[in-house]
């Protein structure tokens, strides 16, 4: 009895760990294909690099940031990687009711929506935080509360092709460091938000998935970190 006591619930948790796993489809590029998907902050580094692997793969692509030229030369070059159609809506998270809009018109253009992917961040320096609040709800507001928008936004539209919200966060939303007290306050309510978010669509029936995107180091154009007034920049 003592045996089965000790061994019998790890055991049990391994069997349905590899039941569970190995029951899932594996992902496959041709997934995507035609899907119709929308891409924040897509500029330039993480944005830009995804909305680059969704148009290999056959999706319909809308991408905003603040940068129109940028957002010109990305849609023209997801047309010649074989995206089934991309366009561009420029503006800047920092206004809510853009925002709102925005997923509107994104909708309006792909006929619907099957993925939301939020990506945007505000500017952000490496700096010891000296009381600014004002820094503390830009952040906020850009990191967090247009993600709120969006994703509130979308859900009648994701409700209705069983889609999906994929939030890139990072591990300053998991682990508190110095110097990025607002941006790692930010992260930090993405997790909390979106993951409460995720338990509520499982008890309501909804499915709607979300997926929080933990990231560490990266290797593309974006943003990098450092200190005095040198900002760091994912495009809005």
């Amino acid at each position: 009895m003592a045996f089965m006591k000790k061994y019998l619930p790890p055991i049990l948790g391994i069997f349905l760990a590899y039941y569970y796993y190995s029951a899932n489809e594996e992902f496959r590029p041709e997934m995507l294909q035609g899907k119709k998907v929308i891409v924040t902050g897509a500029s330039k580094g993480i944005g830009e690099q995804m909305a680059y692997h969704l148009a290999k793969m056959g999706a319909h692509v809308v991408v905003t940031a603040r940068s129109k030229e940028n957002l010109k030369k990305i849609v023209s070059h997801c047309m010649e990687l074989g995206a089934a159609s991309a366009h561009y809506i420029a503006g800047t998270m920092e206004n809510m009711t853009f925002a709102e809009q925005f997923v509107a018109k994104a909708g309006k253009l792909m006929g619907g929506l099957d993925m939301l992917i939020l990506n945007h961040i505000t500017n952000t320096s490496m700096n010891l935080f000296s009381g600014d609040i004002h820094i503390v709800r830009r952040s906020m507001e850009v990191n967090f509360l247009s993600y709120v928008v969006l994703s509130a936004t979308a859900l009648p539209m994701l409700k209705q092709s069983n889609g999906s919200i994929v939030v890139v966060s990072s591990k300053a939303g998991k682990m508190a460091s110095p110097l990025i007290a607002p941006y790692s306050a930010s992260k930090f309510a993405l997790d909390g938000f979106f993951s409460s978010i995720r338990m509520e669509h499982s008890v309501a029936k909804i499915n709607v998935s979300i997926t929080l995107c933990i990231l560490g180091l990266i290797n593309t154009a974006g943003p990098t970190y450092t200190r005095s007034s040198d900002r760091a920049h994912r495009v809005l």
